[in-house]
């Protein structure tokens, strides 16, 4: 075989085709052969051509964290499950060594976006698909040691923005500070958005087709969901007093719907566990439906401990759910509400190396993650954040 004409004979549109169906890892990889392979791979045809490929290919996203070390790593959503549990090898992403507070992670379209970082008010986004970081700055410079902030994605625009709210103040005053930053535009501002109502925000949130969906508690103390469009930059409150019998302690995406999801637990932590959940149908009419089901632990394997978390559901209709406060082995649930089904699947080890955690430690889950390699973080304006920090990361 002669090299050179075997691969003059090969066309680039094959071969672009061909490394479409490859792990964005891998990518990273082949783009370090020649500037030639980088550019072509860094080609708007191409990145689009893997978004398309990966999109058919979902993920199940995992965020790990013990003492100041985190672990980004995934594996492959299951078409089938069978009634054993199965046993999988995780994909190793990403790991780096910072101070983040493990409740602070926001995912949206194929991005982590962490609240705050070394207990202070620094934020920071990350692309697992790229293994790239960096440190966003704050609004005018200040401190907000009391603030919340979100990661939304408006899907039209195909942009990703931070909503910064400060909430160091009353919740009964109208002059809280609201912000705004649209990520990848250049240099980076933060603009003051208005509300039309006051409300204190809660770090529950999530974004499903342009909306951020967060809880909150109203000005009349109520609790609340606050809707969020990330296109148009508008508010919506819709108080949940009177409209649900219980908390809504997570929420989901189910099947492009906003979901609340609560889990009563057994006595002692264990199973049976009772899931409820209300979807919200409707948005301008805030009409929910609510479902309930029992999961049950036929063979009587498993502690829950009450760390079990519902993180999503699959485009089969699975229910996933993960341990949060876990240990290796980890478990990944699958509750099927149509077959009455409940199925453990087992991570061996994550990745080639099979770099793990050594004892228990913290994680968090995202079900339908797509690699996207178009997001690039070196690009922005804010890459003179990434310099300091580089030392810290490190590509498995």
């Amino acid at each position: 075989m002669i090299r050179g004409e075997n691969s003059d004979s090969i066309p680039i549109d094959l071969i672009l085709e061909i490394l479409s169906r490859l792990p964005a890892k891998s990518i990273q990889r082949f783009g370090c052969v020649s500037k030639l392979w980088k550019s072509m791979l860094s080609q708007s045809y191409f990145t689009e051509l893997f978004l398309n490929k990966s999109s058919s290919r979902p993920r199940l996203l995992f965020v790990g964290k013990q003492d100041s070390d985190w672990l980004f790593f995934s594996l492959p959503q299951p078409q089938n499950l069978d009634e054993k549990s199965s046993l999988v090898v995780a994909d190793c992403h990403m790991k780096f060594s910072k101070d983040i507070s493990p409740y602070n992670c926001t995912y949206a379209s194929g991005l982590i976006y962490f609240h705050n970082m070394d207990n202070d008010a620094v934020r920071v986004i990350c692309n697992p698909s790229t293994g790239q970081y960096a440190i966003l700055p704050l609004p005018e410079r200040r401190t907000y040691r009391n603030s919340v902030s979100y990661l939304g994605f408006d899907p039209i625009d195909n942009e990703f923005k931070v909503l910064f709210l400060n909430t160091s103040k009353s919740i009964a005053s109208s002059d809280i500070d609201h912000y705004i930053l649209t990520l990848g535009t250049g240099k980076l501002r933060w603009r003051k958005i208005q509300c039309p109502f006051t409300h204190e925000p809660l770090w529950e949130r999530i974004c499903i087709n342009g909306v951020l969906y967060y809880l909150a508690h109203s000005e009349r103390k109520y609790y609340a969901l606050v809707c969020f469009d990330v296109r148009s930059e508008k508010f919506k409150l819709i108080e949940l007093e009177y409209r649900l019998d219980c908390r809504l302690y997570e929420l989901i995406n189910y099947k492009g719907k906003l979901c609340g999801v609560n889990l009563k637990y057994a006595y002692g932590g264990g199973f049976p566990l009772e899931l409820r959940m209300w979807v919200l149908e409707d948005v301008e009419k805030e009409e929910w439906t609510s479902y309930a089901y029992t999961l049950r632990d036929e063979n009587k394997v498993f502690k829950v401990n009450y760390n079990l978390s519902v993180v999503g559901v699959t485009a089969s209709g699975e229910i996933v759910l993960v341990n949060h406060n876990t240990s290796k082995p980890l478990y990944v649930f699958y509750f099927n509400p149509k077959r009455n089904t409940f199925q453990n699947v087992e991570i061996q080890s994550f990745g080639a190396k099979g770099e793990a955690f050594k004892t228990s430690f913290l994680v968090d889950a995202f079900v339908d993650h797509v690699e996207d390699l178009k997001f690039d973080i070196k690009t922005t304006t804010y890459a003179a954040y990434l310099e300091e920090d580089h030392r810290t990361l490190e590509m498995c």
